[in-house]
C-alpha cells in the first residue's frame, strides 16, 4: 500500500500543506501547489494527493531539501535593537536577530522585518502558516512606527500622510497619524538639535523601508524609526532593546483570530 493511501486509511496525523505551511515552507495555498506538481516526498516517495495525512515520524522532503518539523509551536516578541539584520544569517557577517535568541531551544523566523537602522518590535515563529497571513497584505494587519524627525511637521505634511503618499513604487494606502508628547528627546538632543517632534503612524503595508521613504518624501526625513505594535501586539516599556519574551497564550489567540485562524 502507497504512503497516501495508507495515511488516509489510517486517518491520523495533519494534512501535509498544513504540516508544510506550519514549517515556514510557504503558504497553505502554495503549498497545496507544490504537492499537485509532485515537488513533495514523504519517506522517499512522491505524494500528489491532497489530502494525505503524515505524523512527526514521517520525513518530509521539498525538491530533495528535507523541512525542519517541531511538535510544538513557539511564539517570540524581540525588541529589535538597531544595527541588527532582520535574517537568519548574513553573508557581510553582522549580527542578525537569530543571534539574540541563540538560547531558544528551536529554529523561529522572523514575521517580516524592520531595517538595519529601525529598533522595536519585531516577532519570531516557527508557526509557519500564522507568519504567511500575518504577512499577507489581504489581511491588513496594522503595524504602528513611532517617528523622530526636525520639526515642527506642518499640517499639509500630515494630510499628505493620511491620505497616501506618493512613493516610486506607487501612491501608498491612507495612514494613520499623530502628533506624540510627553516622550523624551533627550538621547537625540545633542546630535539633531532642539526642533525634533515625534509621530505615531499606522500602516497595513509592507512596503521596503516603506515609513522612512514616505517621510522623507512629504519633506520630514526620519531620525529615529522605532515599531511599538504590530496587530494586537504592544512593545510595552518593560522589555529592555535586545531582548525577547515568549506570548502569551492570549497574545497567540488575538494574532490567530485577526488571520482567521482557529485558536
Amino acid at each position: 500500500m502507497d504512503i497516501e493511501n495508507r495515511a488516509q486509511e489510517l486517518g491520523n496525523g495533519e494534512r501535509l500543506q498544513k504540516v508544510l505551511a506550519q514549517a515556514g515552507v510557504a503558504s497553505r495555498r502554495h503549498a497545496e501547489q507544490l504537492i499537485v506538481d509532485g515537488r513533495v516526498t514523504v519517506n522517499g516517495n512522491k505524494v500528489s494527493v491532497l489530502g494525505t495525512k503524515v505524523s512527526i515520524q514521517d520525513h518530509i522532503q521539498v525538491d530533495g531539501h528535507s523541512i525542519y518539523r517541531s511538535e510544538e509551536l513557539h511564539y517570540f516578541l524581540l525588541n529589535k535593537p538597531v544595527s541588527v539584520i532582520t535574517s537568519a544569517s548574513d553573508p557581510q557577517g553582522r549580527p542578525t536577530v537569530v543571534d539574540l535568541m541563540k538560547d531558544v531551544p528551536v529554529r523561529v523566523y522572523p514575521v517580516g522585518r524592520l531595517d538595519y537602522d529601525t529598533s522595536g518590535l519585531l516577532m519570531l515563529t516557527n508557526d509557519g502558516e500564522l507568519a504567511h497571513r500575518l504577512m499577507h497584505p489581504m489581511y491588513g494587519v496594522e503595524k504602528t512606527y513611532r517617528v523622530w524627525v526636525q520639526g515642527p511637521v506642518g499640517i499639509n505634511a500630515l494630510e499628505t500622510l493620511r491620505q497616501g503618499v506618493m512613493l516610486e513604487d506607487g501612491n501608498t494606502a491612507p495612514a494613520k497619524v499623530k502628533r506624540v508628547s510627553g516622550i523624551s528627546k533627550q538621547t537625540f538632543v545633542k546630535s539633531k538639535g532642539n526642533n525634533l517632534e515625534i509621530l505615531e503612524v499606522t500602516i497595513h503595508e509592507g512596503r521596503n523601508r516603506q515609513i522612512r521613504r514616505m517621510f522623507a518624501a512629504i519633506g520630514y526625513p526620519a531620525v529615529k524609526l522605532e515599531r511599538i505594535s504590530f496587530g494586537p501586539l504592544r512593545l510595552g516599556n518593560s522589555l529592555r532593546v535586545g531582548v525577547y519574551r515568549a506570548l502569551t497564550m492570549e497574545e497567540v489567540k488575538d494574532l490567530r483570530s485577526i488571520v482567521g485562524l482557529k485558536s
